[in-house]
């Protein structure tokens, strides 16, 4: 079923008071190039530096007051954890946070400086949901997937209202595409505050498990995930892919140099830190330029964590 135009007005409600309502960015150069006109919607600048945070903060926030006293428990390499636990720590819960052991020592500090209680386990999944469990039946903590929860969905979603809220006249709005936490919430932002406004996705052809699901009906895996965009790695959930199916157009792959050329023209046209991620709706668009010949297109920056010490170029 389909989230309610009054389910994304009350998550904004909740989300609101905590989260940066963050800026949109243009550029006449990249317009020029692109042969459209871009509004990048910068959730790179939210508080701990992604999109998650809105996720985080609405499904914390709408939890009854004896599941809060519980506390909260992710499986996280990164962002969501740091989302989880800041958001956490701003709404008085405690957050337990599963990390795999490689996961960035910056990470972990950074969970850490948000008061999360790290447990660190091997870098597998099936280890990352094993030792969630445990945590949940010890504590009676609420478990949050990152991208397959319908609180978290709904929380993304405020991003795109803000989008739309700036701009209610596009014709597109592109999102990476991961977990499919993201492209989901922007999808009921764009079909309930945009003016028939079309929802698609960018992924890498080394992980297009979201492009296969679409066109099979059912959620595919990846074999292998061999993309700099290392926030698309995941595939897509019970909770999110119906929405996706029912509002999501498209979605285009790109090719890993795409990527790294799209990067590269949003710091330097934009003067902005983005992660690779956040460049595959972008290398999509300019892929398929005469889909977005002379149309107005919104794209969502998802977010800025990363190693400016490994840049691709």
């Amino acid at each position: 079923m389909i989230p309610s135009k009054q389910d994304l007005l009350l998550a904004m409600q909740r989300v609101q008071p905590f989260v940066h309502e963050t800026p949109i960015l243009t550029s006449s150069m990249i317009d020029e190039q692109a042969g459209c006109k871009i509004f990048f919607k910068c959730e790179n600048f939210q508080k701990m530096g992604a999109f998650k945070m809105r996720g985080a903060l609405n499904a914390i926030g709408n939890l009854s007051e004896d599941q809060k006293k519980a506390g909260v428990v992710t499986h996280s390499s990164g962002n969501f954890g740091q989302a989880v636990a800041l958001a956490a720590r701003n709404l008085g819960v405690t957050a337990y946070v599963v990390m795999p052991e490689n996961a960035p020592q910056v990470k972990k500090e950074a969970v850490k400086g948000y008061e999360g209680r790290i447990t660190e386990c091997v870098s597998t999944l099936q280890a990352r949901e094993t030792t969630s469990e445990e945590i949940r039946v010890k504590t009676g903590a609420t478990f949050l997937h990152p991208s397959n929860n319908l609180d978290v969905i709904l929380g993304n979603a405020t991003a795109g209202i803000e989008l739309f809220k700036e701009q209610g006249d596009l014709d597109y709005v592109l999102t990476p595409v991961g977990g499919g936490g993201l492209v989901a919430g922007t999808a009921l932002a764009a079909h309930y505050f945009g003016n028939k406004c079309s929802t698609l996705g960018g992924e890498p052809f080394q992980a297009d498990d979201a492009y296969r699901s679409l066109r099979s009906g059912k959620i595919e895996t990846n074999v292998s995930t061999n993309t700099i965009a290392d926030g698309l790695r995941t595939h897509l959930g019970d909770v999110n892919f119906p929405i996706i199916k029912a509002l999501v157009s498209d979605i285009i792959r790109v090719e890993e140099h795409e990527i790294i050329d799209a990067l590269r023209l949003i710091w330097e046209r934009l003067k902005i830190v983005a992660e690779p991620s956040c460049a595959v709706p972008f290398a999509a668009l300019l892929r398929k330029k005469e889909l977005f010949k002379n149309k107005k297109v919104g794209i969502i920056i998802s977010g800025g964590n990363v190693d400016v010490k490994n840049l691709p170029f």
